[in-house]
């Protein structure tokens, strides 16, 4: 930082320490896949603002559709008036599901997305039950921290949380009780203990939807057996229970899919998104059968901000650009290679218990190899890998129960590339972090 620039910023600790940092860099711009500081370093980003910028930062179709709508009309209320860029957005996004006949609620945060799923769910239903799985993430709100398990730091200073929420087991093959194993295998017994917890905890009856993501996300990028979602989408349908599918970190092509549950076939009955909805803009939302939208009386939900006019105009660009550029397939492309190109990191290493992933969601995740339990978890060996990732200038983040995962998030426009060099420092971080 020059010192006329490092005189006019204020001390970094205005920030409060809540917000738990990854790095101290302090950025000037962003372009693609890489990020800029204000002392002209230039870093590949593959946190992606944690999955939000699918278009890389600062595309120059997002951010002149952002700076046309803005010159026009900043905001225009969803209760009070219409607007050209919102009436478009909902019709757009009701056309990305599969069958005619869906509709869109808008909001501003993950969370408040989830929020409105599980009100929804409840009216539709008349029941009052949510069951979730167990390493999931729906959010810091109230609601969504009881939904939330991923790690206990998110919730355990929060007691009481609502009520009414159970949490069943997602099939984690890597750690399953009998051994690992590979998930086109998979020996996992959660229908058991989900069967299980219908007898001893929560009648079906009762129940008003399942939550999921399609792949945990901050739980450790966990991507489940194959059969798994396709018969939970049975046992829902079966007990009148809705599925919801948290797609907040996992839509918008971001596993080389628009959607990931397409991956396995499955329609959920209400769809949460937000993320890469609108390239780093504040706007997430549902889809979810008109007819059962319609059981909302009018003012049952709602929020000043959801549907912004210049989200949804960024919303809209994002779509263009998705499709144009080809983001989804890119997205295939790009994550078949990090995998290729990380997966002999297994069989050189130890402490790289695995390496999994779909799309550009890719971890590894990092265990004591001569602890007891082999897969005993080593998070400070994550800490060393990403400081390592750091030095080198590229941005990674860490994820799992127990800060185990390196996580990998390209943005969806990353080149092959940028890949590559990615996979390079990588494979030197590791071996940096294991010999230190």
């Amino acid at each position: 930082m020059t010192d006329t620039l490092a005189l006019s910023l204020p001390d970094l600790d205005v920030v409060p320490a809540v917000w738990s940092r990854y790095t101290d860099l302090v950025i000037d711009h962003g372009q693609g896949s890489w990020l800029t500081t204000v002392e002209g370093e230039r870093y590949l980003d593959y946190s992606a603002g944690i999955g939000v910028t699918n278009t890389g930062h600062a595309h120059p179709r997002v951010a002149a559709a952002i700076a046309t709508q803005a010159a026009k009309l900043i905001h225009g209320q969803q209760n009070i008036v219409f607007h050209e860029p919102g009436l478009l957005l909902h019709q757009r996004l009701a056309g990305l599901m599969p069958t005619p006949g869906w509709g869109a609620f808008l909001s501003n945060s993950g969370a408040e997305a989830v929020e409105a799923a599980v009100k929804l769910a409840r009216v539709a239903t008349g029941r009052p039950a949510i069951i979730a799985f167990r390493g999931g993430f729906h959010g810091r709100t109230g609601q969504t921290m009881a939904l939330t398990s991923s790690r206990v730091t998110i919730r355990g200073d929060f007691e009481p949380l609502p009520g009414s929420v159970y949490h069943t087991a997602y099939p984690y093959c890597y750690r399953a009780a009998g051994g690992p194993h590979d998930p086109s295998a998979c020996t996992c017994d959660w229908e058991a203990q989900l069967e299980t917890l219908f007898a001893q905890m929560v009648d079906p009856r009762h129940v008003a939807a399942f939550i999921i993501e399609p792949v945990i996300g901050e739980g450790g990028y966990i991507v489940p057996s194959p059969g798994f979602l396709p018969r939970l989408r049975e046992i829902a349908t079966r007990h009148g229970i809705l599925l919801i599918a948290d797609e907040v970190q996992t839509g918008y092509g971001r596993t080389g899919r628009m959607f990931a549950m397409e991956h396995w076939g499955v329609t959920p009955d209400i769809l949460v998104m937000a993320k890469g909805i609108a390239s780093g803009l504040p706007l997430s939302g549902i889809l979810a059968p008109r007819e059962m939208l319609g059981k909302w009386a009018p003012g049952a939900h709602g929020g000043t901000y959801g549907g912004n006019v210049v989200c949804c105009a960024a919303a809209l660009a994002t779509l263009d650009v998705i499709a144009d550029e080809g983001l989804v397939e890119n997205a295939a492309a790009r994550g078949r290679q990090l995998l290729a190109g990380l997966a002999p990191l297994k069989d050189r290493h130890e402490a790289v218990g695995d390496v999994r992933g779909l799309g550009c969601m890719v971890a590894l995740e990092f265990v004591h190899p001569h602890a007891r339990d082999p897969r005993s978890p080593d998070p400070s060996m994550v800490k060393r890998v990403l400081a390592e990732a750091l030095k080198r200038h590229l941005l990674l983040l860490s994820a799992g129960s127990w800060g185990q995962v390196v996580r990998i998030i390209p943005p969806l426009v990353t080149t092959q590339h940028e890949v590559d060099h990615a996979i390079g420092v990588i494979t030197e971080s590791v071996e940096a972090a294991a010999a230190a």
